[in-house]
């Protein structure tokens, strides 16, 4: 199987590295600088092996690749404000021997939030959910890092709707040659669910800065705990505590100092969008179908959405005006 890298950002070029590492076929998917930065200078990628430079095959588009092939893979990694773009682009791609991609060939979704599946069903045939334990970090052009140990990151696949099968599992015995664990579950949208939960404080660290505080680990229970209600009145299922932390721990370790987490990185790189309305953004769409009030999301949401747009810096915010912004929420709601 050939894998097309679409996004190839923290998450995307992370993997896309140590695939081609373990001797896969790999095409990088990026624009603007970083596509050049990769053309031009290589992957310069840091795992907790060392720093190394791959030369791997850069597109910014299927037109610059040609014909698509049978065997291909493509691994859509964007953040979902940026992935209809994309699945639109790709969707159309035509495959050798007949057919769109979109008809013919699977898409795995590797990205925080629960859009981007249901997105993708509207286009593809075949999709596959992948729920991503993977910190990484990626904050100039051509460079990425991911630093955990033993293990790079964990890589739950399964098919969107729902079940598993024989391609789920030639693409997890690819992974798991590469540094990765990549268990085959039949219910990878729970695991999704679970880690949305977890997401919803990337907006508070992109707001208020990436630094440990317990008034930032309130507001995130806060948060959670919206999630949750919403969750149980839209009768979504999503992995237990013990669950995650049995399938990752000690196998996903973080070094001490690393720095944000991907809408901290955005903000830094001064992208202009963020992901928040579909981390936060999803459990305010959950609470107004449901009857579930979601302020201090709807606040965090808010706010990143501010940040991206106007430009601000990464933790220009204190949590203490935030936390102030949510309660005045609260009271209204």
């Amino acid at each position: 199987m050939r894998y097309i890298i679409i996004g190839a950002g923290a998450i995307g070029a992370t993997i896309g590295g140590r695939l081609a590492e373990a001797g896969a076929e790999v095409v990088l998917v990026a624009r603007g600088a970083h596509a050049q930065a990769l053309t031009a200078d290589g992957l310069r990628l840091t795992t907790a092996d060392g720093a190394r430079v791959h030369r791997i095959p850069v597109v910014t588009g299927p037109a610059e690749l040609g014909e698509l092939r049978p065997d291909d893979v493509l691994l859509l990694t964007v953040k979902t404000q940026d992935a209809i773009a994309a699945l639109d682009a790709w969707g159309d791609a035509e495959v050798a021997g007949g057919g769109t991609a979109a008809q013919r060939l699977p898409v795995l979704c590797a990205q925080n939030g629960v859009e981007s599946e249901r997105l993708a069903l509207r286009r593809f045939a075949r999709v596959y959910g992948v729920c991503v334990w993977l910190p990484a970090t990626f904050l100039e052009p051509g460079v990425v890092s991911a630093l955990c140990a033993p293990l790079t990151g964990i890589l739950h696949i399964g098919l969107a709707a729902g079940g598993a099968d024989a391609r789920a599992r030639r693409i997890a015995a690819d992974l798991e040659k590469s540094g990765f664990e990549a268990p085959v579950v039949e219910d990878v949208m729970r695991w999704k669910y679970a880690k949305l939960l977890g997401n919803l404080g990337n907006a508070i660290q992109a707001t208020t800065g990436p630094e440990p505080d317990p008034a930032k680990g309130a507001l995130l229970l806060r948060a959670i705990r919206e999630a949750k209600a919403a969750f149980d009145a839209a009768g979504i299922a999503y992995a237990s505590d013990a669950e995650q932390s049995a399938a990752r721990d000690g196998k996903v370790d973080q070094p001490p100092g690393l720095r944000g987490g991907s809408s901290w990185q955005s903000l830094h790189r001064g992208t202009g969008s963020i992901e928040a309305d579909y981390l936060n953004g999803e459990i305010s769409l959950l609470g107004r179908l449901h009857g579930i009030p979601t302020p201090v999301n709807d606040t965090l949401r808010h706010a990143a959405n501010i940040f991206a747009r106007e430009g601000l810096p990464p933790g220009a915010m204190s949590v203490e005006d935030l936390t102030a912004l949510a309660d005045e929420a609260a009271a209204r709601a």
